[in-house]
């Protein structure tokens, strides 16, 4: 079976996963795969595993194909209606809980939201956290809302155009907006995936300084703004930070070794 799938090109891990989904199993039950590797495949799973390599092949993301993702220890639902959460996304929720240790019943706003990844894992990790999210997508807005639903955790979901009727005095603004360049050519692998949560404008940094303009009036004194950004893009999101009056500004790395999310704090007291 899964030496099938190699030979159409599709890579282990894939395959494997599409398989278990053909077969009715959880994605975590690849030990059990490897155990009953010789068994006969019925004709109904086979012909789904071969769908699922085919559309597979076609570049949709296998998270699409099987209908869901980990992310920072929580399985979430997604769909073509949101970007898949990226393991190094989870780079941003583990400074965040850094910035919110301490603060009790902190605030949190998480802007642009998509499957609620980044809310809802901080929400699990702090369940005394006030934590609200926002889309300008209301189909976005609608995994998100299933994904909390489905979990039990409180995130309160919103349609907005980044911080518009934001509340003030919060303790942590983050957001992963769209930060790839208009005309990228690494969109074409891409394509299966929501456009206008990826895409912002010619040097990819238009929503960052909307974001960035807008963060200080809704940060209470002291309360961290984190932004997820491309992987040369560091410097320039921490100049916009500077310039908007931030201190603190630093960057962090992924799992890679990028600096792949930039911050700083709201001072007006010096």
């Amino acid at each position: 079976m899964l030496a099938a799938a190699a030979a159409l090109g599709v890579e282990r891990l894939d395959a494997q996963l599409l398989l278990l989904h053909a077969l009715g199993r959880a994605a975590g039950e690849r030990a059990w795969l490897l155990a009953h590797d010789t068994d006969p495949l019925p004709d109904a799973a086979w012909q789904a595993f071969e769908r699922l390599c085919e559309r597979r092949l076609a570049g949709e993301p296998v998270a699409y194909l099987v209908g869901e993702k980990e992310f920072h220890g929580l399985g979430l639902q997604v769909d073509a209606r949101v970007l898949v959460p990226r393991p190094d996304t989870e780079t941003l929720v583990e400074w965040a809980l850094q910035c919110l240790d301490g603060r009790p019943a902190p605030a949190v706003l998480d802007l642009g939201t998509g499957s609620g990844a980044i809310a809802l894992a901080i929400q699990h990790a702090r369940p005394d956290a006030r934590v609200a999210a926002v889309d300008a997508s209301a189909d976005a807005l609608a995994v998100a809302r299933a994904n909390a639903t489905r979990l039990g955790l409180p995130v309160r979901f919103a349609q907005a155009d980044w911080l518009d009727g934001a509340d003030r005095g919060l303790d942590l603004i983050v957001s992963n907006p769209p930060y790839i360049v208009a005309g990228d050519p690494h969109l074409a692998a891409l394509r299966h995936e929501p456009l206008r949560a990826l895409v912002s404008g010619a040097d990819g940094l238009d929503d960052i300084r909307r974001i960035v303009r807008a963060a200080p009036e809704h940060l209470a004194e002291g309360g961290w703004l984190l932004l997820e950004h491309g992987w040369d893009q560091a410097g320039a999101v921490r100049q916009l930070l500077a310039a908007g009056g931030f201190a603190g500004v630093q960057s962090r790395n992924d799992l890679a070794g990028i600096a792949r999310c930039s911050g700083g704090i709201r001072r007006t007291v010096k």
